[in-house]
């Protein structure tokens, strides 16, 4: 295990991001300590910067098992500005640590979340400045390069992106709209790399109907401190709403239409997601109740896989709800999958989305896998090792490939911690069929009123100020529903009730 120290706590995020990104099969302890490194210290990557000014500092390297020798890397910045001076710190620290690995990472050092929404920002500043768009695209890709050291190949996807989204964008930019978020934090059985709020549903079913009628409440009272004004996209999400049976699924639906006007909306989205939880039944009533987009979710088409993953379904599953839900008549279906499972070569990738391909799907979501804290992946690892054998960029070319060869262009792109070869997940669509709270979420161009188990609510203030306020609902079940109220009433003080 290596062990990281840093002598100054706001500097863990970048640091941890940044080394777990080019040691990511080691496991990595951080010690905050300001206090040099005895000689007899090893395996150490060691981080400081002056106290006083923050403008000097090193990386140390001090070798053992791991890392390849002792090295020592010196900082100083010119800049006297702190903001300036965190920069180049992070580009100090990417530098130096590709430059001792001899690797190199295709988004450099960028570790957020929303690269599109940095791009996108950079964009529109080069364009304001009045120069050609193809002097732009340069001049953006430019400054990826020089600021975060983002390769040619994702400067280009993010730009594509980014450019892609302003135009979908338009409609939403300047009102003051929102999207609701319902979360159904229930599923078939747990996945092994699931990090979401979710329960067995038949543990809950004695809770289901209770949960369901909060909900209500929530929406009920939504109505109230948004004034009336009606969401622009509705997404049901989880968890997998479709583990609800067929009668409290009817009822969700009825709820929503009954606080929501669903002719308005621009997209109404229920997260189908597991092969196993769709009937025909349940395809027949999201229809009736105008649902208009949805996923099924196949991950793989590898059948040891699914079984590994804890799918408990066949890839004979998969075929049969993408073609109910195409008998059912919907015409929007995106299907997930996730590049870099265990025991996953290139060759079972590539065979997957060949698969994919010949079911025609509407949209691509292709997820490099991302080892979270909260899934049982984290301790499958433990047990039995690294998951080792694929190459991540050309799982993530062929991602690109089938999409492109279905007539798809990437429209959504974000990234976690801990991905597979530091690569991102793409939401690739064909035209008109993009998922638009998918970009809303991403890029933060307007508030999502999120209601249910363990879910996020935003406010984006619209005045300038480039405010996001966020307020968070409990992670379990029971203290939700003994706590609605005064979940309710945060959400309310969130968006001004009133106002």
């Amino acid at each position: 295990m290596l062990t990281l120290k840093i002598n100054r706590e706001e500097n863990e995020y970048d640091i941890y991001a940044l080394v777990t990104s080019f040691y990511p099969e080691c496991g990595l302890k951080v010690v905050i300590e300001d206090s040099d490194l005895a000689d007899t210290d090893s395996d150490i990557i060691y981080a400081s910067l002056t106290p006083e000014k923050k403008n000097k500092g090193f990386l140390r390297f001090l070798a053992g098992d791991m890392l390849s020798g002792n090295m020592c890397y010196e900082f100083e910045s010119s800049e006297k500005e702190p903001a300036a001076v965190k920069k180049q710190w992070k580009l100090f620290l990417y530098d130096s640590l590709s430059e001792y690995t001899g690797r190199t990472l295709p988004w450099g050092a960028l570790t957020g979340v929303r690269p599109t929404k940095l791009i996108m920002g950079m964009l529109n500043e080069a364009e304001d400045s009045g120069v050609t768009a193809y002097d732009v695209r340069s001049q953006v890709e430019k400054d990826l390069y020089d600021k975060y050291r983002v390769s040619g190949k994702k400067a280009e996807l993010g730009i594509e992106i980014a450019t892609l989204e302003s135009s979908i964008l338009k409609p939403f930019v300047n009102e003051d709209g929102y999207s609701l978020y319902i979360g159904i934090p229930f599923c078939p059985s747990r996945c092994l790399y699931c990090s979401f709020t979710a329960f067995p549903i038949d543990a809950y079913s004695d809770r289901v109907r209770s949960y369901l009628d909060a909900l209500k409440y929530e929406m009920e009272q939504m109505r109230i401190y948004m004034n009336g004004k009606e969401p622009d996209t509705v997404y049901v999400g989880g968890g997998t709403p479709t583990s609800l049976d067929e009668q409290n699924l009817e009822l969700l639906l009825q709820y929503i239409g009954a606080c929501v006007d669903i002719k308005s909306l621009k997209e109404f989205t229920v997260e189908a997601g597991r092969p196993d939880s769709i009937t025909p039944g349940k395809l027949k009533v999201m229809k009736k109740h105008g649902v208009t987009r949805i996923s099924v979710n196949p991950q793989t088409m590898k059948e040891e896989t699914l079984k590994l993953i804890g799918r408990r379904h066949t890839t004979d599953d998969i075929r049969r709800a993408f073609g109910e839900a195409r008998d059912a008549g919907f015409d929007n279906i995106n299907m997930d999958m996730i590049l870099g499972l265990p025991g996953e070569t290139l060759s079972d990738v590539e065979r997957s989305f060949d698969e994919v391909a010949a079911f025609r799907p509407d949209s691509i979501t292709a997820h490099s896998l991302a080892v979270k804290r909260a899934s049982r992946m984290k301790q499958w690892i433990a047990e039995h090792g690294a998951i080792t054998g694929l190459d991540a960029d050309k799982a993530m070319l062929k991602a690109n490939e089938t999409a492109a060869s279905l007539g798809m262009k990437p429209y959504y792109l974000y990234r976690q911690k801990n991905m597979a070869g530091s690569l991102e997940n793409t939401g690739f669509a064909l035209e008109g069929k993009y998922g638009l709270y998918n970009i809303l979420i991403m890029e933060e161009v307007q508030s999502i009123v999120a209601i249910g188990v363990g879910t996020v609510s935003k406010r984006v203030h619209k005045d300038g100020s480039g405010l996001i306020e966020r307020c968070d609902t409990h992670k379990d079940v029971s203290l939700y529903l003994s706590d609605l109220e005064a979940m309710v009433e945060r959400k309310k003080k969130l968006f001004g009730e009133g106002k």
